[in-house]
C-alpha cells in the first residue's frame, strides 16, 4: 500500500493530495454522522456528504494514476487544477447544506438554493466533457508502456464514466432519483438505494465506477483485446439494463 501511495504522489501530486483531503473529509463526515440526528428526505444529513467526499477520493486517485500514461502532460496538469476546484465547490455546497439540514441536490425552494443547483449542474458538465477529452487524448496518442488490453480498458472504463456521468442529468431534470415514489423511501444501508421503487442512482453508480473496474479487469484479467471489449460490452449492457429497471420502477 505505502509503494502503491508513493507511485500515486509521484504521477500527480495534486490529486494525490486532493484525495487525502476529501478522505478527511470522510472521517468528519462520520464524527458528524455521530454528533447530528438530523434526517434530510429520509435519511441522517451527513451520508449525503460523506458518500460524496468517499467517491471523489476514488475518482481523484484514479484520474492520478491513468493519466499519467499520457503524453501530454500539460494538459493533465491543466485537468487536475479544474478537477479540484469544481469538486471542491462541489463539495462545499454539499456540506453546507447538510450542516443546515437541507437538500443540496433538487433543492429550488429559494432563489439561492436552485442556483446553487444549478451551479453544480454546470460545474460537473464541465467536469464530464473534460474528462471525455481526456478520453479522446487516449485515442489520438499512438505509443504507450502499457498492454492493449489495459489501455482499452482505460478508454472504454472513461467513455462509460462520461456516459453514465451525464445520466445524472435525467435525475437532475425530474428533481429526484425515485421512480414510482418521492425520495425517501426506505433504501439500502448507505447506498440508500429504494428498496421499494425505481432508482436512477443505480445504474448511474454502477455506469461512473466503470471507470477503476474496466481498467482492473484490462489490466489483471486481459490477454486478448477481445476479452475487455466482451467484458465490456457485458458491463454496459448490465448498467442499461439497471436503468431501464429504474424507469420501469422495480427496485435493484
Amino acid at each position: 500500500m505505502l509503494a502503491f501511495l508513493s507511485e500515486l504522489k509521484k504521477r500527480n501530486k495534486l490529486l494525490f493530495r486532493f484525495g487525502w483531503f476529501c478522505l478527511a473529509g470522510v472521517v468528519f463526515c462520520m464524527i458528524q454522522f455521530q454528533r447530528d440526528a438530523t434526517f434530510v428526505a429520509g435519511i441522517n444529513a451527513w451520508i449525503k456528504p460523506l458518500k460524496f467526499f468517499l467517491s471523489i477520493a476514488v475518482f481523484s486517485w484514479t484520474m492520478a494514476w491513468l493519466l499519467y500514461h499520457l503524453e501530454a502532460q500539460r494538459k493533465v496538469r491543466v485537468f487536475s487544477l479544474m478537477v479540484v476546484l469544481v469538486l471542491l465547490f462541489e463539495l462545499a455546497v454539499i456540506t453546507w447544506q447538510a450542516a443546515n439540514g437541507r437538500l443540496s441536490h433538487f433543492n429550488i425552494s429559494t432563489p439561492l438554493y436552485g442556483a446553487l443547483f444549478s451551479a453544480m449542474g454546470i460545474a460537473i458538465t464541465i467536469l464530464s466533457l473534460w474528462t471525455g477529452y481526456m478520453a479522446f487524448l487516449f485515442f489520438k496518442q499512438k505509443k504507450f508502456n502499457i498492454s492493449r488490453s489495459y489501455l482499452w480498458g482505460i478508454r472504454l472504463g472513461i467513455i462509460l464514466f462520461v456516459i453514465f456521468a451525464f445520466e445524472g442529468g435525467i435525475m437532475a431534470a425530474r428533481l429526484a432519483h425515485t421512480v414510482g415514489n418521492v425520495d425517501g423511501s426506505p433504501g439500502l444501508p448507505l447506498l440508500n438505494w429504494s428498496k421499494e421503487y425505481g432508482d436512477l442512482r443505480v445504474a448511474h453508480f454502477f455506469g461512473m465506477h466503470s471507470l477503476q473496474l474496466l481498467p482492473l479487469v484490462g489490466y489483471y484479467l486481459c490477454t486478448k483485446n477481445w476479452q475487455i471489449f466482451l467484458f465490456s460490452s457485458l458491463y454496459t449492457l448490465f448498467c442499461v439494463v439497471t436503468l431501464v429497471q429504474a424507469f420501469f420502477k422495480i427496485p435493484f
